[in-house]
């Protein structure tokens, strides 16, 4: 079978993939120790050498990105946080599971994304003028 085919292994994973998501959502919202396991457990699921074939048993990439997430909710203000979460909005797929979490993380994505140039030209209303021309009428 091709790779990313519609497999019962593949749609599991997509729902493990989904909870771990919403997981991590609702700690985000309840800094609730509990939801900290659960979310925990499941990125454990997802690191798990049986879940996916071709993972080595050292691959703890959710286990290690859902204790870099709790931290950075739970801590905003420390050196490196917001970076922290704004590369997992960047890595999630889902729109409006990122506008979720970006509001429940108090993120304005909209300032994160970069002005398009119609938006940058628009911004300037003196773009072109000579200093000395700026702000007269």
């Amino acid at each position: 079978m091709a790779a990313g085919s519609n497999t019962p292994e593949r749609a599991r994973h997509d729902r493990t993939l989904l909870a771990w998501q919403l997981a991590l959502l609702r700690f985000a919202v309840t800094m609730d120790n509990a939801d900290r396991l659960a979310l925990l457990a499941i990125a454990a699921e997802l690191d798990a050498p049986g879940f996916r074939p071709s993972a080595r048993p050292t691959f703890k990439f959710f286990c290690r990105t859902s204790a870099e997430l709790c931290h950075a909710i739970i801590n905003p203000g420390h050196p490196g946080s917001d970076a922290v979460l704004q590369q997992h909005l960047k890595r999630s797929n889902g729109e409006r599971l990122k506008r979720t979490l970006a509001a429940a993380l108090a993120i304005d994505i909209l300032c994160a994304r970069k002005p398009t140039a119609a938006a940058r030209a628009k911004g300037d209303l003196w773009r072109g003028l000579r200093p000395s021309d700026r702000g007269r009428t």
